[in-house]
């Protein structure tokens, strides 16, 4: 990794909409272990514009967050950043996250490139259902989560 380089984790979700929060979890779980110098941890429940203004001043992002793509409920996805979006990463209320992050380099922000900014999903299987206790195959798919995270970084700073 380059010297001074800036890295963010982000999970994102709802925590009273069961699997929504699973990314906040998978964070808090990551709060626990040692990560590479330069790198922060922090929750938040919004995308859009909102997420890419957190964004602002980390050369890379990992984005942890619950998806729907009709996937067994635990899996875990990399998704490209222009490709499947997550629960948060996209919404009908606020502009798409590529549209977010081209916004904001219009408009003079640091951000990371497209590139640099990691999409990682979480199959969930419940949303809709208020209670801070997730199912349990997602659940169970924490810890994968926290190793598919870590194993971003490594790649990350391979990378630079």
């Amino acid at each position: 990794m380059k010297n001074g380089a800036r890295t963010l984790i982000i999970g994102l979700g709802n925590p009273l909409l069961r699997d929504d929060g699973v990314g906040l979890h998978i964070v808090a779980a990551l709060r626990d272990r040692v990560l590479p110098e330069g790198t922060e941890c922090a929750e938040d429940t919004h995308g859009g514009l909102r997420l890419m203004e957190r964004m602002i001043g980390f050369d890379r992002v990992v984005v942890v967050d619950a998806l729907l793509s009709g996937a067994e409920p635990g899996t875990i996805q990399q998704l490209p950043l222009d490709g499947r979006p997550t629960r948060h990463s996209a919404s009908t209320h606020d502009v798409d996250l590529p549209t977010a992050l081209d916004v904001g380099r219009r408009s003079g922000a640091k951000l990371p490139p497209n590139d640099a900014v990691q999409l990682i999903g979480i199959e969930a299987e419940d949303v809709e259902t208020f209670g801070e206790t997730m199912t349990p195959a997602v659940a169970a798919a924490i810890p994968r989560a926290v190793e598919a995270v870590l194993a971003a970084l490594a790649r990350n700073r391979e990378a630079t």
